[in-house]
């Protein structure tokens, strides 16, 4: 079933899996960048109290050592070792 055919504009997909990966820790490729850049223009548009779903169809492990996550580093910097040490049980931690 299809309701909507959604166009994803040059660069938004990459933009939005770097995105997930440096805000909210989700780690998904570019073809689930590209589901996300889509639900959040649906979210846009839809009624006040509409629920959606977006399922991620992949995960960006495989990119690791790819462009498309190089700016992103690997090492945690303070705000996130401060936001590690304030979990129960952190061990995260070099």
């Amino acid at each position: 079933l299809q309701d909507e055919m959604v166009n994803i504009p040059d660069g938004a997909a990459v933009a939005m899996s770097q995105s997930l990966a440096k805000k909210e820790g989700i780690l998904t490729g570019i073809s689930g960048g590209a589901t996300m850049w889509a639900a959040v223009e649906t979210a846009k548009k839809a009624p006040e109290g509409s629920v959606l779903v977006a399922m991620l169809p992949d995960t960006g492990e495989r990119y690791l050592s790819t462009p498309l996550f190089s700016s992103i580093s690997a090492e945690m910097n303070e705000e996130e070792l401060e936001i590690a040490r304030s979990t129960p049980s952190w061990i995260l931690e070099p």
